[in-house]
């Protein structure tokens, strides 16, 4: 009877612990919990003597192998320690988790347990029981209820008295519960555990377990239970919880004009961004066309304290050379030809107390550099046809996707400019060196125009693979301008590999080795599953960590961190553990 009483105590799982462990220290049993990955939920002092004493190791860290030996099978054994010392071992599953499992262990002193048998007071044994805060029920073999504790009063809201006597079938019958788990054990003749409601609609988790004669007929049923209603509705907040997480991660890769960011590469950039933004450093953003530059140069204005003020961009080779000084610097009456009479501000006053976004400096003529140059010295302009200065507090931006230092060689570009400029450095990578990134822009421009255009388009997953092994020279434009290219031609509300265009596919379609799900994607499974396979290819191809990163354009602690994730083993990879530090 203790056995099974405890047993099913237990098997209350570990939130029950912290309730029986009074009851359990006041009998002579060893109790421990621990899982496969080797932590140790709980143990007693009895146990830790047992486990000394069979195991021969102090610390119970080093007895776990031991442990799961024993519980590889869930049954009662006896163990003999020397031939006057018998122990009972009854070893169970208390918890399955999908990549975990967390197992009990009931140790039992023979010699003492019998002793504590014939000298037990049971009027103690019924107090302790009622100080548990589980609610515990037992059944006679004909389905009539014996004994109750304390809490199944406070549970179930009926008198002790009221339960005594009777049968399971007439408590079911008038609602005390909403289904009998002790009826279950008598039909299956086995420990079951069922959710049911009490009279008052709490949800309550009752485990039965039966209590077997010598010949294998079960004489009575221990049934414990709990209520876990306030348990489901803090799973159920959890997980409302978790769903906002994931949203707020969603619009948290939206930086600043859909900005979306998921490689290390680009946290790095936009943390790097953000620290600049407080300052009034001059910034120099280099990369290929189409990367972000632009968005970067949003971000540090949006970021930092002239937010209030204005955002001026100039794209400077895309302003004719015989006007572009004019619209930086502006003009005075009678300047030119043509002028107007009230003269004109250049774009420099019009960025007074903000950013002026000088894109594609690479393109200024050598002549204007020396005015550029003159500006971040001075902070003061002189317009066109104007004989006095005027100051300017303005911070400076530059972008250019050209090598400017070796502008700088060819005289192309003033030195002592691009020094000026080039006080903080930033190079965006262009996108297929962050693949990482791409999936998560494929799935933020397909909401973006389904949105925009009244549709619900999705893409398959071959589609997918396809537009990853692209390798996008034009960068983030030429990827949003795809899929709003193939969401409004596709005529279907599936985008297949076919809806792509053609140059898209014969570059992009060499992944016959890599095997996609079939199924139609809309969020991160496909793109882990893919990325998965490319990177476990090239572990086998490559070699080495230096090698895969270099191979597929990321940085070694990426491919590092991804073979970790993916727990891609590969016996050829020789330097990965030595290259991860």
């Amino acid at each position: 009877m203790l056995h099974f009483l405890i047993n099913s105590l237990l098997k209350g799982g570990l939130l029950i612990l912290k309730h029986i462990e009074p009851l359990i220290n006041l009998l002579p049993i060893g109790v421990i919990i621990f899982d496969q990955k080797y932590k140790i939920y709980f143990k007693n002092s009895k146990a830790l003597n047992f486990l000394e004493e069979y195991t021969k190791k102090v610390e119970v860290k080093d007895s776990i192998e031991d442990l799961l030996k024993l519980v590889e099978k869930e049954d009662i054994q006896k163990i003999s320690l020397n031939t006057t010392k018998d122990f009972m071992i009854n070893s169970f599953v208390l918890e399955r988790h999908e990549d975990n499992i967390v197992y009990g262990i009931i140790i039992y002193d023979c010699e003492k347990i019998c002793s504590f048998i014939s000298n037990v007071n049971f009027q103690e044994v019924k107090l302790i029981l009622d100080s548990v805060q589980e609610a515990i029920t037992i059944d006679d073999k004909n389905g009539n209820t014996v004994w109750v504790n304390k809490a199944c009063e406070q549970l179930y809201e009926i008198k002790r008295e009221d339960l005594i006597g009777k049968n399971i079938d007439t408590l079911e019958k008038i609602g005390v519960f909403s289904h009998s788990v002790a009826k279950e054990v008598f039909r299956k003749k086995q420990q079951i555990s069922i959710l049911h409601n009490n009279k008052k609609g709490k949800r309550v988790l009752t485990t039965g377990t039966p209590i077997l004669d010598v010949d294998g007929n079960i004489k009575q049923v221990v049934s414990t239970s709990r209520d876990i209603t306030e348990l489901i509705v803090l799973k159920n907040e959890l997980e409302d919880i978790q769903n906002e997480l994931e949203e707020l991660r969603e619009k948290q890769q939206v930086i600043m004009n859909d900005f979306i960011i998921e490689s290390q590469e680009m946290k790095d950039i936009l943390l790097l961004a953000k620290r600049l933004s407080q300052v009034d450093s001059t910034v120099l953003i280099t990369g290929e066309s189409g990367v972000g530059k632009g968005e970067i140069a949003k971000y540090i204005h949006q970021s930092g304290p002239r937010s209030n003020h204005s955002l001026i961009k100039v794209n400077c080779g895309a302003i004719p050379e015989s006007l572009l000084e004019s619209e930086l610097f502006g003009y005075e009456y009678g300047a030119f030809t043509g002028s107007k009479k009230q003269g004109k501000m250049g774009l420099f006053e019009l960025a007074h107390k903000g950013t002026i976004f000088l894109d594609e400096i690479g393109e200024l003529p050598l002549n204007l550099q020396v005015k550029i140059l003159q500006v971040i010295q001075d902070k003061e302009i002189q317009k066109v046809g104007g004989i006095t200065t005027i100051p300017v507090d303005v911070r400076i931006i530059a972008a250019t996707n050209k090598d400017l230092q070796n502008m700088v060689h060819e005289k192309k570009f003033r030195e002592d400019l691009f020094y000026r400029l080039n006080v903080v450095p930033i190079h965006i990578p262009c996108l297929h060196e962050r693949p990482e990134d791409i999936f998560p822009l494929i799935r933020h421009f397909l909401r973006k125009y389904n949105k925009k255009f009244n549709l619900v388009k999705r893409i398959d997953s071959n589609a997918v693979a396809i537009l990853l092994k692209y390798p996008w020279p034009g960068n983030v434009r030429e990827l949003e301008n795809i899929i709003e290219r193939v969401v409004i031609t596709t005529k279907q509300d599936i985008i297949l590999p076919q809806n792509l265009p053609n140059y898209i596919i014969s570059e992009g379609d060499n992944s016959s080795d890599i095997k996609v799900p079939t199924s139609t994607v809309n969020l991160k499974d496909t793109i882990e599953e893919v990325e998965k396979q490319i990177i476990h290819k090239a572990v086998i191809k490559y070699k080495t960590t230096r090698e895969v990163a270099k191979a597929l354009g990321v940085s070694q602690p990426t491919i590092v961190r991804k073979i970790n994730k993916y727990k891609i083993t590969e016996a050829d990879l020789s330097d990965c553990d030595s290259s991860a530090g």
